[in-house]
């Protein structure tokens, strides 16, 4: 059951396109979450600023999406979790990721967080081509 919307709520996305990837700059994770709630979509929340390398960041998405324990851990396996799978259990009410302190380190740089990234805009274009909000806002550490 969803939870009537509050102005505040319904003002918090006003201007965000329904399937983008961006900074989350002066949003707030609490209040995304709550909008996610009150929207009826899917708030998923990754903080990332314990990863070193693309593996911890393949690790620590995977626990804190609570993704199935076959997951392979690599970018193919993390876009195939994001799309596809879900797409098949049925209708989707819509998506807000966050991808929290993102590490800017040597074993995870500058290609790698792009690549990342790209793995985000590539679920939200698959989300939009099904007419499913899927808004992902992320933080550099």
């Amino acid at each position: 059951m969803e939870t009537p919307l509050r102005k505040d709520q319904e003002t918090l996305l006003r201007g965000v396109r329904p399937n983008i990837v961006q900074s989350i700059r002066a949003f707030r994770v609490h209040d995304l979450q709550d909008t996610a709630r009150a929207m009826g979509h899917h708030f998923l929340y990754a903080n990332l600023a314990h990863a070193q390398s693309k593996q911890d960041i393949l690790d620590l998405i995977a626990t804190q999406f609570t993704f199935p324990a076959h997951f392979g851990k690599n970018f193919d396996a993390l876009y195939d979790c994001m799309t596809d799978p879900l797409h098949k259990s049925g209708p989707q009410p819509g998506f807000i990721v966050v991808l929290e302190q993102i590490p800017i380190t040597a074993k995870f740089d500058k290609e790698a967080r792009e690549q990342l990234l790209d793995i985000f805009r590539d679920a939200a274009d698959y989300w939009g081509d099904r007419k499913i909000p899927f808004r992902c806002f992320y933080s550099f550490l």
